[in-house]
């Protein structure tokens, strides 16, 4: 990612100072450019950050773009919890929906080291140490559970246990917590499938490749009633004790927006948006058995 676009207020400079001391007019104030260098103090005031685009909020996210999170491959028409989220965040800070600006953010790159070329992120990304070292992150906007998605006719459909778990072939996407769900806390004894998209994970279950993959649990259910009405949902993983597991937005390590938006997912949290968007989008995420 690359660093944001600068007025250039500077080159204007010693043209203005000419005209002052040829005519004797007074050179006008000059307009000061938005500051998003590391550690500027950010200003949260409504429509006036220093975004990308002056004006505009420039939101990244994958393509394609899967439901519930959003709908039709489609970020801009506001449907899906991410989607909508999006537009709420937008609009606490003070940026109606026409100056919100889509932009395609692969997923592994959403919290690559690097500047960034959006403003935040969203694409379901969980909030982690590791990744902090990279990213910043907001506060969090959906407290999220994994889950195990099987082919009802496959032996990882019986499992009751994390230790069932252990002699299925499993599967998840590159660089998520769904795999780190797999390698830290399943321990499967044979190796798991590793895809680049969540798409080619479900081809592989569809044909057999892999006995189950894991998803979030939205993710989940959408698979099973949407898209591989021939598999279910297993169950889901325990909480882990201390913090839960959160999605945040991502925003460039240096972003003087982070504390803005972070504010804004909290208004959007006490007020009762974000409870509400969760219930609209995401109904069908209600409790499946956990696997213990």
């Amino acid at each position: 990612m690359h660093l944001a676009n600068r007025p250039l207020v500077t080159a204007l400079c010693s043209a203005v100072a000419l005209c002052a001391a040829l005519t004797g007019c007074a050179p006008q104030a000059e307009e000061k450019a938005p500051d998003r260098a590391a550690g500027a103090t950010a200003s949260c005031a409504p429509g006036k950050l220093a975004t990308q685009v002056p004006g505009k909020v420039t939101v990244g996210t994958d393509k394609p773009a899967y439901a519930p999170w959003f709908s039709d491959d489609e970020p801009s028409n506001g449907k899906g919890f991410e989607s909508a989220v999006a537009y709420a965040v937008a609009k606490e800070l003070g940026y109606d929906r026409d100056a919100v600006v889509w932009q395609h953010t692969p997923f592994n790159s959403a919290f690559a080291p690097g500047a960034k070329k959006f403003d935040f992120d969203i694409n379901q990304v969980s909030i982690s140490e590791e990744r902090k070292k990279a990213v910043a992150f907001s506060s969090g906007y959906y407290d999220v559970r994994q889950a195990v998605v099987a082919l009802k006719s496959s032996k990882a459909a019986k499992a009751t246990r994390v230790a069932d778990l252990k002699d299925v072939k499993l599967g998840a996407q590159v660089g998520t917590t769904s795999l780190d769900f797999i390698t830290d806390l399943v321990e499967p004894e044979v190796k798991p499938a590793v895809y680049q998209r969540n798409d080619f994970a479900k081809s592989a279950l569809k044909t057999g490749q892999v006995d189950a993959i894991v998803v979030d649990l939205p993710t989940a259910f959408y698979i099973t009633g949407a898209e591989v009405p021939e598999a279910e949902v297993v169950g889901q993983f325990a909480a882990s004790s201390g913090d839960p597991e959160r999605f945040g937005l991502v925003l460039d390590r240096e972003s003087a927006l982070t504390s803005c938006v972070s504010g804004a997912v909290d208004a959007l949290r006490e007020d009762g948006t974000l409870a509400a968007l969760e219930k609209k989008w995401l109904s069908d995420a209600v409790d499946a058995p956990v696997l213990k």
